[in-house]
């Protein structure tokens, strides 16, 4: 195994482990990228973080999937917050309108069960409990795709660029947001605004980005790489500090901090770790939504295996186009141990997007779940001079 500069030689040891994880490492078509973040408490309980990486490099582009509905998860929070109108809040029922091509309505409709109204707080269970591609669209529609980036280059991610919903509109179609209104449940209007447009469209700053020896389109192979060059965007050093900025607002400088009350960071907490089942949500049933259904590191989506009650796992998934991905805090209350692990790799053996013979199942989902459980069996041995008292993350949260 050659280690590239910046490589770590602890990351590399692990790796070494056991026969998948070497063989996925060793081999460059899978592209594989690690972070692995050691964290250590003071006396006071305040975390330091360490960063060990593996073959890390922001050019080499992987597409994001999924990861994306964290950072709109979240910035859809902090748009309520700063638009601060009465009676608008993440239990208020949102309305979409329709201003432009590709764009789907939500009319309003009066709650006839909580759980299924369309507001933001249910719009941000399903992206972060199950991974819905529709409720991210909604979200994605009302933070407008120019203020959604510009946001996130203030807070530290100039680079990185989500200009997708996920439907099959064309570029021109994603610079178009639908009109937005939120109402009480009488249907009285509370606010609302306008379709927006982004003037500058957003393209790779990687340049051109193309994928793959052919693609596929409508059931015909197309002799032609993918082109990714106006699609999301998210390095996975840049998710990976994001994911550190909600659960650990204070290790960011403030410039960096997301505008969020207490009660939106146990919000966003919670959904990111409580499975399917354990989220007291109801549109999901165990017998589809398993409990390891979004946890890829430690789990790696095995619906078998039982779900460890000492153990949470807070995270992020993408799964497309080949590749996979998984960005996580795990924190231990049997043995106090915690770390952040975040990994990407590609698995699309006969080198053809979009043609769904991916091999998520049969390597990277084992990869994932091994790499979890060695780097996790490490940090409970790890010496550390101070336990971290972990007591605040097990609390029992209240269902809302």
């Amino acid at each position: 195994m050659r280690l590239t500069p910046g490589d770590s030689p602890l990351l590399d040891s692990l790796l070494r482990t056991t026969p998948l994880l070497i063989r996925v490492a060793t081999n460059p078509k899978y592209e594989l990228q690690i972070i692995y973040t050691q964290i250590n408490r003071d006396a006071r309980n305040r975390p330091t973080f360490t960063p060990h990486t593996y073959h890390l490099n922001s050019r080499q582009y992987f597409n994001p999937a999924s990861l994306v509905k964290l950072p709109v998860a979240a910035l859809s929070l902090e748009k309520l917050n700063d638009l601060n109108k009465p009676g608008v809040t993440r239990r208020t029922i949102m309305a979409t309108g329709t201003a432009y091509r590709c764009q789907t309505p939500v009319p309003f409709a009066a709650p006839a069960d909580s759980d299924r109204t369309a507001t933001v707080g249910n719009y941000i269970k399903r992206m972060l409990l199950v991974s819905d591609n529709a409720a991210y669209n909604r979200l994605y529609e009302f933070l407008g795709q120019q203020a959604l980036n510009n946001r996130l280059a203030q807070l530290g991610h100039p680079n990185v660029r989500i200009t997708r919903r996920f439907a099959p509109c064309d570029t021109t179609a994603n610079r178009h947001t639908n009109p937005i209104s939120f109402h009480n449940r009488q249907g009285d209007t509370l606010y609302k605004e306008a379709a927006k447009f982004n003037p500058t469209p957003y393209t790779s700053p990687l340049g051109r980005v193309l994928k793959g020896r052919a693609h596929q389109v409508g059931g015909r192979v197309i002799p032609k790489p993918y082109d990714f060059t106006t699609a999301n965007y998210l390095p996975l050093s840049d998710i990976t500090a994001f994911l550190q900025s909600v659960i650990f607002p204070e290790s960011v400088p403030a410039t960096q901090r997301l505008r969020l009350t207490a009660p939106d960071n146990v919000f966003l907490r919670r959904y990111l770790h409580a499975t399917p089942h354990e989220s007291g949500f109801h549109p999901y049933a165990p017998a589809r939504y398993f409990d390891a259904y979004k946890k890829y590191l430690y789990y790696g989506r095995n619906p078998d295996l039982a779900y460890q009650s000492t153990l949470r796992i807070y995270n992020i998934v993408g799964m497309s186009h080949g590749y996979l991905a998984d960005v996580a805090y795990s924190a231990d209350s049997l043995h106090n141990a915690e770390f952040m692990l975040s990994a990407v790799l590609y698995v699309n053996q006969d080198g053809i997007i979009n043609d769904g013979a991916y091999e998520y199942d049969s390597i990277g989902q084992p990869f994932l779940a091994q790499l979890g459980r060695v780097i996790q069996q490490f940090e409970v041995q790890r010496p550390r001079r101070i336990r971290p008292n972990l007591t605040e993350l097990f609390r029992p949260e209240p269902i809302r």
